[in-house]
């Protein structure tokens, strides 16, 4: 039965509304609506810590807005949560008892545990990452959490975000250098106070909506070639480089430039200042960008409780995958049975042994499932399809240079199209490594040819050689002949990448 949920994110800078669906038990929840309203709360505290009546009125009629979405989505399930301004205000009491009053919602507040909590929630239950150091800068605070073995180790929340150091630093529309110096200053002396994200070389990892502009803001200015930001890697060095180009713009520039959204264009300087010395001070190796943060936690908690532990993320998405797009498990199944058994015999033919990887036989067994999906789509260009929706679809798990990876092997269709796919990324890849690929892709190839009908009639395959002449002998319970036919049709690419001649010959 579908299940719906509501999560509605009181921020200080933006107030958010995200609706999640589950189709069926067992399957992962979707978000269907996500609606932003950039409210900016934090320009109505006033220097009392008093939100005003003109802050509290944009507050309700904002959820008024949303309330009517959930009516129409029907979600009853609804959380409701606020963060840094509210909670830092002194009439909170009467804000929350304005909520219910007006609205109907139980506004939680949370504490800085579980803001940074469940921002930490969120990046374990969507990377694979053992250690690193999670960064979430709001509009009012930023939470700062360092784990190890995937176990939250500390926590802390600091009294400033993007939205409260512009208004707090910054006069005009962008910083000038004095400001941006000061800016510096400032979240130095409250950094120098945590000495557990000391020179811990390990990944910073940057979740919410400054994190996520400048993933996005970066792409654009690299020309990246691929969609979707979770993930996504960057050198330390990146931070200083947008600086150096967003610094000459003026504001008006900054609002229109390509990939930065025009409500962070005051914003987005602070912002890298504060990524900049966490990344200097902690000596990360690299800047990770989570697109999963705050609300996502609240979901995986709210589904879970306090269990954490979960089964592998790459499997998970893998398995949505052949649930969005009606692939058939039986045939999936007995595709990796039989490439795992022409891999195990090309190794020890080929003594491949020290080459070939657990992490390429796993890569081969998840291609397997989802290889040439694209023909739910076309049939005649299925591996085109295959390539680019594999390619440009968050997968839970996987860095976007290990995606590009299983798309490549998962959409195999021979060499041309291989380079043809390859061309935007062939500098993440090793020629060794893209070899594998073809290998890997061959094999699925020789596969998938081998169970053609989908009758699953292939019992056992045994290969022989004599120099480049290779048999392979292949015992078969049901008439083989349509099987028979489309190998012929197929072996090719097999052949070619490994220098053979191969015959088959198949027998009940």
């Amino acid at each position: 039965m579908e299940k719906k949920v509501g999560i509605i994110d009181i921020g200080s800078n933006t107030m958010r509304l995200v609706i999640y669906v589950q189709s069926q038990k067992g399957l992962p929840f979707k978000e269907i609506e996500n609606i932003k309203m950039d409210v900016r709360l934090r320009a109505y505290l006033n220097a009392e810590q008093i939100v005003s009546d003109e802050g509290i009125s944009l507050l309700i009629d904002t959820l008024h807005s949303f309330q009517l979405l959930l009516h129409h989505y029907k979600v009853t399930d609804i959380t409701c949560v606020a963060t840094a301004t509210i909670r830092q205000a002194k009439n909170r009491e009467d804000i929350l008892h304005i909520v219910q009053e007006r609205t109907g919602f139980t506004l939680m507040l949370l504490n800085e545990y579980e803001e940074a909590f469940y921002g930490y929630t969120a990046v374990i239950h969507s990377t694979n990452i053992k250690e690193g150091i999670t960064v979430d800068m709001g509009g009012g605070s930023t939470e700062i959490t360092y784990f190890r073995d995937r176990k939250l180790m500390e926590y802390c929340s600091l009294p400033f975000g993007s939205l409260s150091l512009t208004l707090d630093f910054v006069k005009g529309s962008v910083p000038t250098e004095e400001e941006n110096e000061q800016i510096r200053q400032y979240v130095q002396t409250q950094l120098e106070g945590i000495p557990w994200i000391f020179n811990k070389m390990i990944p910073l990892i940057g979740m919410g909506g400054s994190a996520r502009n400048f993933a996005q803001l970066h792409q654009h200015l690299i020309h990246y070639p691929l969609a979707g930001i979770h993930q996504y890697e960057m050198d330390v060095s990146t931070i200083r480089e947008v600086q150096e180009k967003l610094k000459p713009l003026t504001f008006p520039e900054l609002q229109k430039l390509e990939g930065l959204s025009k409500e962070r264009a005051d914003t987005i300087l602070p912002s890298l200042e504060v990524f900049r010395l966490l990344l200097d001070l902690s000596k990360s190796n690299k800047f990770i960008i989570s697109k999963k943060g705050l609300r996502e936690g609240i979901l995986y908690n709210k589904i879970n409780g306090q269990d954490h532990s979960h089964p592998s993320l790459v499997d998970i998405s893998i398995e949505e995958i052949i649930h969005d797009f009606y692939i058939n498990v039986d045939n999936s199944r007995q595709m990796i049975k039989i490439a795992n058994v022409i891999l195990e015999q090309i190794n020890k033919i080929k003594k491949m042994e020290k080459s070939i990887t657990n992490k390429d036989v796993k890569l081969l067994e998840q291609a397997a499932y989802i290889f040439h999906l694209g023909k739910y789509l076309n049939e005649e260009s299925s591996s085109h399809h295959t390539f680019y929706l594999l390619s440009n679809r968050s997968i839970l798990g996987l860095s976007h240079r290990e995606r590009v990876k299983l798309a490549l092997v998962a959409s195999y269709k021979g060499k041309r199209t291989f380079r043809q796919y390859i061309e935007p990324f062939k500098d993440w890849y090793t020629k060794e490594e893209q070899k594998k690929m073809c290998l890997l892709g061959a094999i699925l190839e020789v596969a998938q040819s081998l169970n053609i009908t989908k009758r699953n009639i292939v019992d056992d395959i045994k290969i022989s050689s004599k120099n480049d002449d290779w048999i392979m002998n292949i015992r078969c319970h049901g008439d083989y002949k349509l099987e028979e036919h489309r190998i012929e049709k197929q072996k090719k690419h097999l052949e070619k990448l490994l220098k053979i001649s191969l015959t088959p010959n198949f027998n009940r």
